[in-house]
């Protein structure tokens, strides 16, 4: 186990950046088309083609997912993902032609000290083909891709990946890219609201395995947000190897959404766009029976929860003047 999200068979991430820029995308490919839905609790989304992710929708499956940065800007980067696949001969048949299905979110990183002078068209879609073309089981957690410019109100943001498998076999994983309008971490201090899920995994916790504090203030509840609307959103991918139908998947990514409210405070606010999508690759040969459904939700919730923490952990600065700090270079810890 990497104890990422491509321990769950049958997908791939990569990550494109630009460091001038300071945004990135992340593309999650799917060997094979992949059931798929989607959770929006945000109140500032900004999505493209995920009405078809809805049960009942007459397309079946995905054959990618894409997080970027860029605001809507960065809705190219799904387009360029999609000419890598069809390139690769892949997409939903309509008669002699191809055509990927590519759904994907973006957060806003517009003002994040990074160069966002481009010319006549924004750098996205070439962005979104690098990441696709980048696809491997090992990828980079912390400033790269979609996270590469993402903040939270105190610290740098990024992108987390954890993993976990079920009583019953079933692998799940999560990949978030955290742009959160509040906190990770406690009040003034290094704990992380994420705490009490925390794994020790491969020698290691996963987020420096500090636990929580021994109590929490009043001031520590206090609500912190950053003070311009509309400038966040948590995005994250929740899989499974169960082979899952629509509904199903529907059902996930709405459970799955709970783990924000575990590590981000607040969250589901109007002033962002928290988003979770759920897929299954239907790489388990067997059908998950609904005991099995609601602790696949309940594992997602606590791997997405573990991965938000993870990535604020593994994040680097922006090197740009009033930047905001690591969680490394704040609390002087590895």
């Amino acid at each position: 186990m990497r104890n990422l999200i491509t321990d769950v068979a049958g997908l791939r991430v990569g990550h494109a950046q630009d460091m001038a820029l300071a945004s990135g995308v992340t593309a999650i490919l799917f060997d094979a088309p992949s059931v798929a839905s989607i959770a929006i609790h945000g109140g500032a989304p900004g999505v493209r083609d995920t009405a078809l992710l809805e049960p009942g929708m007459s397309v079946e499956a995905v054959d990618a997912l894409v997080l970027s940065g860029g605001s809507a800007f960065g809705l190219d980067a799904m387009g360029g993902v999609q000419a890598f696949l069809r390139a690769q001969g892949r997409g939903f048949e309509v008669g002699a032609a191809r055509v990927p299905i590519v759904p994907g979110a973006i957060l806003f990183d517009l003002l994040n000290g990074g160069n966002k002078g481009w010319a006549r068209q924004p750098p996205y879609f070439d962005l979104g083909f690098a990441a696709a073309e980048a696809n491997s089981l090992d990828f980079d957690l912390g400033s790269v891709g979609a996270g590469l410019g993402a903040t939270t109100v105190n610290l740098k943001g990024g992108i987390g990946s954890t993993s976990a498998r079920t009583s019953s076999g079933y692998t799940v994983g999560a990949l978030v890219a955290i742009n959160a309008v509040g906190s990770v971490t406690i009040g003034d201090g290094p704990h992380f609201w994420a705490a009490p899920f925390e794994q020790y995994v491969n020698g290691a916790g996963e987020f420096g395995w500090l636990g929580s504090p021994a109590r929490v203030s009043p001031q520590d509840l206090r609500l912190r947000i950053k003070g311009h609307a509309l400038q966040n959103t948590t995005l994250a991918v929740v899989a499974t190897d169960a082979p899952l139908s629509k509904a199903q998947a529907k059902r996930l990514a709405v459970q799955a959404q709970g783990g924000i409210a575990l590590a981000i405070r607040p969250a589901h606010t109007a002033m962002d766009g928290d988003i979770v999508f759920a897929a299954g690759t239907g790489q388990h040969p067997k059908a998950p029976n609904t005991g099995d459904l609601v602790e696949i939700g309940q594992v997602a919730t606590d791997c997405l929860a573990r991965a938000i923490a993870r990535g604020v952990y593994c994040a680097k600065p922006l090197l740009f003047t009033g930047a905001l700090p690591a969680w490394e270079d704040k609390f002087n810890r590895i």
